[in-house]
């Protein structure tokens, strides 16, 4: 659909164009902003795969989102101490580099993702809602009863994860670096939507009864699915840990969960830039208005009402019209 792709274009635009903007104008605050959007954002293509492609409303995204963050965490923890970890009688080293914290992040994510998928989707409806909201606080209060590394008050790590070749000390490069990851996946996601795995995920959310008919095993399929958007979502995660070198439980609190659906919503379910234009937006309204009111969510409130009420599809769907284009 032409209209989506010009909408989808400004959208990447406008993230890329306002930060290098910012930089211009000796702003780093405004990229880092930009920053935690484009990061929010992965968090939300994450979700809306499960979400959006496959119908699965899951209220444990948080789960993997923290995941990833405490795989950083406690890698760049030992790394910064000099403490190697101690496993079944294994001593494994940290490590401060972000490409081995981010495959162990994602693989971190992914293992959980299909242990809790392969329980959560012999349900559905309200049943698979409670289930995963249930896993996600059970990884919620682990975190807090863990002390080792901080428990309910967080892990601090000092210097921020390296990256060969760049200065992820430098905001500007750090949002470069994590912008470059969100088109990345946003990429990835634009094939696998069109590929016959996506098709089929798609088929399944409307017609459950008649894929399973043709021989297409639909628990397979939501089960890939929802390993593939934990597994993103925990690699969103340890980027956002590094981000604000710092870990807590909160990251797997549900109320993340519900921030990230509100993303998703806002921007547009299944929309391939709607958890773009939903962080952009959340990012923004959290900004502007906070400096206004302690209650801003009020307004946001409001804003994902009349989006519910008047605009089915989004932001992105107001802008381009209904129908959802895959590419």
């Amino acid at each position: 659909m032409r209209r989506e792709r010009i909408v989808n274009a400004a959208l990447a635009v406008l993230l890329l164009g306002f930060p290098l903007w910012a930089y211009w104008a000796g702003e780093p605050f405004l990229i880092t902003l930009a920053t935690r959007a484009a990061i929010l954002a992965l968090a939300g293509v994450g979700l809306n795969l499960a979400l959006g492609t496959g119908g699965l409303v899951s209220l444990g995204h948080a789960a993997f989102f923290g995941a990833g963050g405490y795989a950083m965490g406690v890698l760049a923890w030992h790394a910064q101490m000099y403490a190697p970890m101690n496993i079944a009688g294994f001593e494994i080293a940290g490590t401060k580099s972000m490409p081995v914290i981010w495959l162990v992040a994602v693989l971190t994510g992914a293992l959980l993702a299909s242990l809790i998928g392969a329980l959560s989707l012999r349900s559905s409806g309200v049943y698979f809602i409670m289930l995963t909201l249930a896993f996600g606080q059970m990884a919620y209060y682990f975190a807090i009863s863990w002390p080792a590394y901080g428990g309910e008050d967080g892990l601090s790590i000092y210097v921020r994860n390296g990256f060969p070749g760049l200065n992820t000390l430098d905001p500007i490069q750090f949002f470069l670096l994590a912008y470059a990851v969100l088109m990345a996946v946003i990429w990835f996601m634009a094939r696998l939507q069109v590929s016959p795995f996506g098709l089929a995920l798609a088929a399944a959310r409307q017609s459950p009864a008649r894929v399973q008919a043709v021989g297409i095993g639909v628990f397979r399929l939501r089960l890939v699915a929802f390993v593939i958007s934990g597994a993103i979502t925990a690699l969103a995660g340890a980027m956002f840990a590094d981000l604000n070198r710092f870990i807590s439980p909160t990251m797997l609190n549900w109320h993340t969960s519900g921030e990230l659906i509100v993303i998703v919503v806002l921007g547009g379910v299944a929309r391939l830039y709607g958890p773009v234009a939903g962080a952009i937006l959340l990012v923004t309204l959290e900004h502007v208005l906070g400096g206004f009111s302690d209650f801003w969510q009020i307004w946001l409130g409001l804003g994902l009402l009349a989006v519910v009420l008047f605009a089915r599809g989004g932001l992105v769907g107001a802008l381009a019209g209904r129908a959802v284009a895959h590419d």
